[in-house]
């Protein structure tokens, strides 16, 4: 199982299966005989003879094209990636719900030069590429000495005791500086990870490993991970169906259809439009179920087997909102999904239309359980026209704000050149900076909403989602204000719960005692 490719990345993707279900493909066909048997069959059952690996092979092949796929659910494969891209991993490992993934993050660690992910290019554009590549990590460490002194000057007024110089004060200094600063380099940054997947999604993955936005890349990757799982157990992947062709995938056909010659004209009109019905906010209400208060209360009186005259509405949803009440909102360990009260909370259900840039909506989408219709990016670039979005603290330093402005101006006009030589968009736009705007529509219902604005409306959240977060719940309050007086910063919901300490961050404490603030008093600059 391979695919025939002679262009590659430069360094080359690492993959390496780390750890897995022992025998994979016996365990899934164990797995469906067992729905069929008056007790549990094992691995060893289903290869014990050679009649017992013929019934197995059989099975496996008749359920496989049947689509009764939860079997090869079962055995789970644990990878080590390395020198990926950013690009890769937001348009393609993070793009849908069913992963769990450890990264090395660039809030907290600092980026060093070189470390990208370099398409293949002939001479010209690939000495574009890297000199564009060196002048975007220049200006994100000029970045974190020029956004220094705004982000010591905010750190010592909430922190007056505090020897700023201390070595571990310093420290929390630099990150965040680091965090504002990693705006300005190129998405195609490596990162490195652990990544977990069950079998079925390693065949999703092989079945569409062709499509936007990085499909050369996710080729390499996935092919390896394949690859790799084929070494421990050949027979696992040997039913999987070949890859998709890019040029055969409904978005690319969509794509040709509707873009072509004359895209930039018609992406500029998009942006316009999009951008104004966001009306100068980054996240808008843009749906939610009308009667969304009144049916949270009926599915608890339902769980409880009571009257509307026993359990008024307002009374109902406060027994599942209240951390006085419902204790389980201040766990640490969100047992929400687990509770039949909580549950309640899956009724009502909210759609924002939203505008994050790239590296923001890289942590904004592994809120899984709250999923985005993200884009194909070169449906959104504009050849000429710089799009980003400025941090404030970048606009609090005017020397900050002109490098910044400038990086970008440089940026564009790089992937004008490369465009013009006639670079695939796909290589041309790993130049894209992390400020590049993502504009998408987001949904989810309340009880998955709930935890992710909880967590993010902490002080020590990423600023841009921090500040999402506090736009979507100012807008479900004013709708919904029996289910919005109670979604605010995880202190808040300890404090109200009984729970010490307030805040569970210890050192990272953000300085406000955000517990006794109002929601409209919420804000902040680092």
């Amino acid at each position: 199982m391979s695919l025939t490719t002679h262009a590659t990345m430069t360094p080359e993707p690492v993959v390496r299966l780390e750890n897995y279900f022992q025998d994979p493909y016996n365990l899934a066909i164990a797995t469906a005989r067992t729905c069929y048997s008056s007790r549990v069959i094992s691995s060893e059952d289903v290869d014990k003879d050679e009649q017992a690996r013929l019934q197995r092979d059989r099975i496996a092949e008749s359920i496989y094209k049947a689509g009764h796929h939860t079997t090869i659910q079962h055995p789970t494969f644990q990878f080590v990636l390395e020198q990926v891209s950013r690009q890769f991993i937001w348009s393609f490992l993070h793009a849908h719900p069913f992963y769990n993934s450890e990264q090395v993050s660039q809030r907290y660690v600092e980026v060093k030069p070189g470390n990208v992910t370099v398409p293949p290019l002939a001479d010209q554009p690939r000495t574009i590429f890297l000199e564009t590549v060196a002048m975007q990590m220049e200006a994100y460490h000029r970045l974190i000495n020029l956004i220094e002194p705004v982000v010591v000057q905010e750190y010592r007024r909430l922190f007056p005791s505090r020897d700023a110089a201390e070595k571990r004060w310093a420290s929390a200094i630099k990150k965040r500086c680091q965090e504002v600063a990693r705006y300005v380099l190129p998405v195609a940054t490596h990162a490195h990870l652990y990544h977990t997947v069950s079998g079925l999604t390693l065949h999703r993955y092989w079945r569409l490993c062709h499509q936007f936005d990085a499909p050369l890349e996710q080729r390499l990757v996935v092919q390896r991970m394949v690859e790799e799982v084929s070494r421990i157990d050949p027979q696992f992947m040997a039913l999987a169906e070949e890859p998709i062709p890019l040029e055969e995938t409904v978005e690319f056909r969509m794509y040709e259809e509707f873009h072509g010659a004359q895209r930039n004209g018609a992406t500029a009109a998009f942006v316009d439009e999009f951008d104004q019905s966001l009306r100068g906010g980054c996240s808008r209400l843009a749906d939610y179920k009308a009667h969304a208060e009144a049916t949270m209360a009926q599915a608890v009186r339902s769980m409880l087997g009571l009257t509307q005259t026993e359990l008024p509405d307002g009374e109902a949803i406060r027994r599942v909102l209240d951390p006085s009440h419902n204790r389980y909102l201040a766990e640490s360990l969100t047992l929400t999904t687990m509770s039949k009260l909580s549950r309640a909370m899956v009724h009502p259900h909210f759609t924002f239309r939203k505008k994050l840039s790239h590296t923001a909506d890289s942590q904004d989408q592994r809120h899984r359980m709250v999923p985005a219709s993200r884009p194909i990016l070169a449906c959104h670039f504009v050849n000429g026209h710089p799009d980003y979005v400025l941090p404030p603290l970048v606009k609090a330093s005017h020397e900050a704000e002109a490098c910044y402005v400038e990086t970008m101006a440089r940026t564009w006009l790089a992937i004008e050149r490369l465009l013009n030589e006639g670079v695939r968009e796909e290589f041309a736009l790993y130049l894209l900076p992390n400020a590049f705007p993502i504009r998408f529509e987001e949904s989810g219902d309340l009880l998955h909403f709930h935890h992710k604005w909880v967590q993010r409306l902490c002080y020590t959240a990423q600023e841009e989602i921090w500040h999402a977060c506090r736009e979507e719940v100012i807008q479900v309050e004013a709708r919904f204000p029996a289910i919005g007086r109670w979604l605010r910063a995880p202190c808040t919901v300890r404090a109200a719960a009984g729970v010490k300490p307030i805040c569970p961050e210890g050192d990272r404490f953000c300085g406000v005692p955000v517990w006794k603030q109002p929601l409209e008093a919420y804000q902040r600059l680092i």
